[in-house]
C-alpha cells in the first residue's frame, strides 16, 4: 500500500503542476478534466488510501427537486439540511456524521478545499464551506453528504456537485419517477461506471401504481450503462409528516441497508474497496488524457516558435542577399560614388596604371568639399534601410502567422508594440551600422600596419580605403540592370584594384568577406533580440517542455504498483 500511496502522490504533484496555457482546440475540456482529476486525488483517493478505516462517505446527489435534502433529513430523523420549494436549496454541502466520527471530518483529510462550519443552518449561503452536522441517529462508520443539484442553474453548484461525487465511497443517486431518464444524471452515472464507483439508486416520488413499470425499466437502463449490480430503492409518493419528513415506512429498506453497511466492517470494506480500486485504476487513463493535452500544448508551442524562427531566418537570408546582389550600390550610393571619383574621363582611365588612379583619387580627396562624407552617409543609409526593412518584415510576418495559429493571438497580446516600429528600433539600427563602419575602418588600420602598406593607406586616407572596402564587400551586380551594371562594375573594379595594390588580392578578398560576415553577425544579433520579444512572450505562456514526459512517467509508475 505504501508503494501505491507514493506513486499516487507523485502523480498528484505532476497533475497539480501541469499547465495548459495555450488556447488550442480541446483546452477547456482538458483543463476541466485536469481540475477534476486533481480534486478526486485530494478529496478521495489520497485520503482514503491513507485512512482505509475511516467511515464510509455516502454522497447524496441528484437532479433539482429530486428530494435529496428531505431524504437525508428523514434518514437522520432531524432537520440537518434545508429543503424547500425555491431552487437551488442546497447551495453549501452538509455532511452528517455520528459524534464519534467527528475527528474524521473536522480537519481537511477529505475535501481540503472546503472550510468547515458547524451549528444550525442559518439559511445564509456560505460558498466554499461544508457544514458538519453530528447526529446520534446515524450509525457510526457511515456519513451522509447532501450535495448541491447536479443540474443546478448555478454553475458553481454544478461544479461542486461533480467534485463531491468524486469524493464519495458510495454515490447515493436520488431521482424521481418523472426524471430518472434525464440526460445529465446519466452522464455522471456513466462516469461512475467507468471509474468503478459504488452506486445505489433512490427512485423517489413514485406513484404506487407505477412502481412495477418504472423499476424494471430503470434496472435495464442501469445494466446498459454498466451498473447491473446497483441496488434500487423506491420511495412511494406520499405526503410528508408535520416535520417535513417522509414517513419511516417509505424509506425503511434504504435505512436498513445503510445501517447494515455501517455495522458490517466487511460489507463496508467491499464498497470502499470497489470504489477505491476503480478510482486508482482510472487514474492512469485520465492522466493519459492530460498527457495528450500536454502534447498538444508542446506542438502548438513548437509551431509558434518555428514560425518566429522561420520569419527571422528569412530576414537573415534577405539581408545576406542584399549585401551581395548589388542592392546596396543603387541610388544615392552610385550618385555619391560619382561625386567621389569624378565621371567621364576618369572611367576611361580604368585600365591605366595604379599610380595614375592613385594620383587622381588623391587629388579628388584634396578637393573641397570632401565627397567621402556623402558616400559614407549614402552607404550608411542604404545598409540601415536594408536592415530595418527586413527587421520590420520579420516582425510583421511573425505577428501575421501567430494570429492564425492556435494559441498565437493570446501570446501576441503580450508582445510589446506589435505592428509598430519605435524610434528606439531605428536608433538601434543606426548605431549598429555606425559600429560596423567603425569596425571596417579598424580592419583597414589593422591590415595596414606594415610601414609600406601604411604609407599607401595614408595616401588615400583610412576613411576612403574603408569606403572602398565596403563597396567591394557589396559589389556583386546580380540585382542591377541597364546602365547601373556598367557603373557598379566600374565601381567594383576600381575600388578592388586600388585595394589590391595596397593589400594584395587575397587579403582584399579576406577583408571583404570578413566585413560582410561581421555585418551579418551584427544583424543576426539585432534580429535575435527582436525575435526574443516573441519567444519570451511564448515561454511565459507555454507549459514546461517536459511536462508530458513527466506525467507519462508518473502514470507508468502508478500502473506498476496499482491495487
Amino acid at each position: 500500500m505504501e508503494a501505491v500511496v507514493s506513486a499516487v502522490e507523485v502523480l498528484r504533484e505532476e497533475v497539480e503542476q501541469a499547465a495548459l496555457p495555450l488556447d488550442v482546440p480541446g483546452r477547456p475540456t482538458a483543463e476541466t478534466a485536469r481540475r477534476r482529476l486533481l480534486d478526486q486525488l485530494d478529496d478521495y483517493v489520497l485520503p482514503r488510501l491513507r485512512s482505509l478505516d475511516a467511515p464510509l462517505l455516502a454522497v447524496v446527489g441528484g437532479s433539482t427537486g429530486a428530494g435529496k435534502s428531505t431524504l437525508v433529513n428523514s434518514v437522520v430523523g432531524d432537520r440537518v439540511s434545508r429543503p424547500g420549494v425555491l431552487r437551488p436549496t442546497t447551495t453549501s454541502p452538509v455532511l452528517v456524521h455520528h459524534p464519534e466520527d467527528r475527528h474524521w471530518f473536522e480537519d481537511d483529510r477529505v475535501l481540503p478545499g472546503l472550510a468547515r462550519v458547524t451549528g444550525q443552518d442559518t439559511g445564509e449561503d456560505q460558498p466554499g464551506t461544508v457544514r458538519l452536522a453530528a447526529s446520534d441517529t446515524l450509525p457510526a462508520g457511515l456519513a451522509l453528504l447532501d450535495a448541491p443539484d447536479i443540474d443546478s442553474v448555478v454553475s458553481a453548484n454544478r461544479d461542486l456537485a461533480t467534485q463531491l461525487l468524486g469524493a464519495a465511497d458510495l454515490w447515493l443517486f436520488v431521482t424521481t419517477a418523472a426524471r430518472y431518464a434525464d440526460a445529465v444524471p446519466w452522464d455522471l452515472l456513466r462516469t461512475a461506471a467507468d471509474r468503478g464507483t459504488a452506486v445505489a439508486i433512490v427512485l423517489d416520488r413514485v406513484p404506487p401504481e407505477a412502481v412495477e413499470e418504472i423499476r424494471p425499466h430503470l434496472a435495464g437502463m442501469l445494466r446498459d450503462q454498466g451498473l447491473p449490480t446497483a441496488p434500487i430503492f423506491t420511495v412511494p409518493e406520499t405526503p410528508l409528516d408535520d416535520d417535513g419528513r417522509l414517513p419511516a415506512a417509505t424509506f425503511a429498506r434504504l435505512r436498513a441497508w445503510l445501517e447494515a453497511l455501517a455495522g458490517d466492517a466487511r460489507a463496508r470494506d467491499i464498497v470502499v474497496g470497489q470504489t477505491l480500486r476503480g478510482a486508482v485504476g482510472s487514474l492512469t487513463a485520465r492522466a493519459g488524457e492530460l498527457v495528450e493535452a500536454s502534447r498538444a500544448q508542446e506542438e502548438a508551442r513548437a509551431t509558434l516558435e518555428a514560425a518566429a524562427t522561420d520569419a527571422f531566418a528569412a530576414a537573415h537570408r534577405r539581408v545576406a542577399d542584399g549585401m551581395t546582389d548589388g542592392t546596396l550600390l543603387r541610388g544615392q550610393v552610385l550618385a555619391r560614388w560619382q561625386e567621389f571619383v569624378g565621371t567621364g574621363e576618369f572611367f576611361r582611365q580604368v585600365e591605366s596604371t595604379i599610380s595614375r588612379w592613385r594620383d587622381r583619387l588623391t587629388a579628388a580627396l584634396k578637393g573641397s568639399p570632401p565627397p567621402a562624407e556623402g558616400l559614407g552617409e549614402a552607404l550608411h543609409t542604404g545598409v540601415a534601410a536594408l536592415l530595418l526593412a527586413n527587421l520590420e518584415s520579420a516582425a510583421s510576418d511573425t505577428a501575421r502567422t501567430w494570429r492564425r495559429l492556435p494559441g498565437g493571438p493570446d501570446v501576441l497580446a503580450d508582445v510589446p508594440a506589435v505592428g509598430t516600429r519605435s524610434p528606439e528600433d531605428t536608433a538601434a539600427v543606426e548605431r549598429l551600422v555606425r559600429d560596423w563602419q567603425g569596425e571596417v575602418l579598424e580592419l583597414v588600420r589593422t591590415e595596414g600596419k606594415g610601414r609600406r602598406t601604411n604609407a599607401r593607406v595614408a595616401a588615400y586616407g583610412v576613411n576612403a580605403i574603408g569606403l572602398f572596402l565596403m563597396l567591394v564587400a557589396f559589389a556583386q551586380t546580380g540585382g542591377l540592370v541597364g546602365a547601373e551594371i556598367g557603373i557598379a562594375g566600374g565601381t567594383s573594379v576600381l575600388a578592388q584594384r586600388v585595394l589590391e595594390a595596397i593589400f594584395g588580392d587575397q587579403a582584399v578578398r579576406d577583408m571583404a568577406a570578413k566585413a560582410r560576415r561581421r555585418l551579418l553577425e551584427m544583424a543576426d544579433d539585432l534580429y535575435a533580440r527582436e525575435r526574443a520579444t516573441y519567444t519570451e512572450a511564448l515561454a511565459a505562456h507555454a507549459a514546461p517542455a517536459d511536462q508530458a514526459d513527466r506525467l507519462e512517467a508518473a502514470a507508468a509508475g502508478l500502473r506498476r504498483v496499482s491495487l
